[in-house]
């Protein structure tokens, strides 16, 4: 059954800014998108790659290792070198609190 998981604080992470989160054993890359919040796996699918760590442009993440390109909104791959999307979460803003869907 999907539950939804408390993570942070809509404020620890800054506007164009991303935060890493362990939620029941899997790392999670947590980005704010001029006020909007999305989840992703945190590594690239090519080498496992820090997507925490990547480089944001709209809702587009790039790894910081590869250059391979995500897009943040449904965790699909958009240039290789990976071959394969990463799983996506729903982002929940609860008054002040962010939550995904686990």
């Amino acid at each position: 059954m999907r539950e939804f998981v408390k993570i942070l604080h809509k404020n620890d992470i800054a506007p164009g800014a991303c935060k890493a989160v362990e939620v029941r054993g899997q790392q999670i890359a947590v980005f704010n998108v001029n006020g909007t919040f999305y989840a992703i796996a945190d590594a690239c699918t090519h080498v496992g790659g820090p997507l925490s760590e990547g480089e944001i442009n709209g809702s587009t993440v790039t790894c910081p290792w590869h250059r391979a390109q995500f897009d943040l909104k449904t965790g699909s791959v958009l240039t290789p070198p990976a071959a394969a999307g990463v799983a996506s979460y729903k982002v929940v803003l609860d008054g002040d609190d962010l939550s995904i869907e686990m």
